[in-house]
């Protein structure tokens, strides 16, 4: 047994020393695209905790002529009191368009300090999202933002699918989603209609095989895979199958919402078992009072490595506001640690 310490020592302090902590985001993507309903999202986030996080939808929220004035509107709310958790992200159009860089500037010019991601979607290969990238990278610099602005590529062309492992290997991204609608329709009605619903959209091999991809291109490069929505509005328990499948078959840590309704359902399904999430506080605990070397617990030894697993799950089940056993609470997310 390893000599016990009373220092503590945060697992993120030591965890991941030289490397890329793995990104800690809500499981639940709920989009939105009118000011009424993204200003109904804060309402909810605000009631619920930030255990989903808001996309304010420039590509399919904004009417045909008004792109700018709707990129404002987003910017406004961004900026807005109502965004008490700094959880609302934002979707600009792809690069195809001849609005996303006015879009793109006025989101980092009047809200970059506070927005939470920028979704880029419809890229056809890795320079795609990379010219992207780097034209935030330039309107961070040209307007004085200093931080990071993660970035959330979709993957829903074929081109993008090809190069899934180079796209979530790109500076500033920490999710790489799939789009499940416009990768179907890509197909030119080789993949049946069925296959944008449960149970198509898991059983037919072509679009299993894209998300298998896609999540292993995610996880294999530090990075969280989303999910596809649900288009089931009324049938919550069909959601939160979808969203249970897609987490325990796919690997999937992270699914899109675009009915409120969808939020709880979603988050419910990708939580950790309880009883895992004890197992984890107790090993962590063990590894923290041994100052982070090898440890025996319930008969197994246990080093780093595990512990990265460890630490990964509390992290995970914490950001879906799964109730988390005291001891974890007080050592690793007490507000001192935050």
């Amino acid at each position: 047994m390893a000599q016990v310490t009373t220092e503590r020592i945060h697992p993120a302090d030591v965890l991941y020393a030289g490397g890329k902590p793995f990104p800690v985001l809500a499981a639940c993507e709920h989009y939105a695209g009118s000011e009424k309903l993204i200003r109904k999202s804060l309402d909810l986030q605000q009631e619920l905790g930030p255990i989903f996080d808001i996309t304010a939808d420039c590509e399919d929220g904004a009417p045909a002529g008004g792109e700018l004035d709707h990129a404002a509107m987003i910017a406004a709310l961004i900026n807005d009191a109502a965004n008490r958790h700094n959880r609302l992200g934002a979707r600009v159009n792809d690069i195809r368009h001849p609005h996303w860089r006015a879009e793109l500037e006025t989101i980092v010019g009047q809200a970059g300090e506070r927005v939470a991601y920028i979704v880029i979607p419809k890229s056809e290969c890795a320079d795609d999202a990379l010219t992207q990238i780097t034209t935030l990278d330039q309107l961070r610099e040209r307007h004085g933002v200093t931080r990071e602005i993660p970035v959330h590529v979709l993957i829903e062309t074929h081109g993008a699918l090809r190069e899934a492992w180079q796209i979530a290997a790109l500076p500033h991204v920490e999710s790489i989603d799939f789009g499940l609608m416009d990768f179907v329709s890509a197909h030119h009605g080789a993949i049946p209609g069925a296959a944008m619903k449960s149970p198509g959209q898991f059983d037919h091999l072509l679009v299993a095989r894209a998300k298998l991809e896609i999540a292993a291109a995610a996880l294999g490069n530090g990075v969280v895979p989303t999910h596809n929505v649900s288009t089931e509005l009324t049938d919550m328990d069909a959601v939160r199958a979808d969203a249970r499948r897609a987490r325990q078959a796919f690997g999937f840590l992270r699914m899109w919402s675009i009915h409120p309704a969808q939020i709880k359902p979603i988050v419910e399904a990708m939580q950790a078992d309880f009883s895992e999430v004890a197992a984890a506080t107790d090993i962590l605990v063990a590894a923290q009072d041994a100052a982070w070397g090898p440890i025996r617990h319930a008969g197994r030894l246990h080093d780093r490595a595990a512990y990265r697993h460890y630490w990964n799950l509390l992290c995970q089940a914490h950001s879906t506001g799964r109730d988390l056993p005291i001891e974890a609470q007080e050592r690793f997310f007490s507000p001192t640690h935050n």
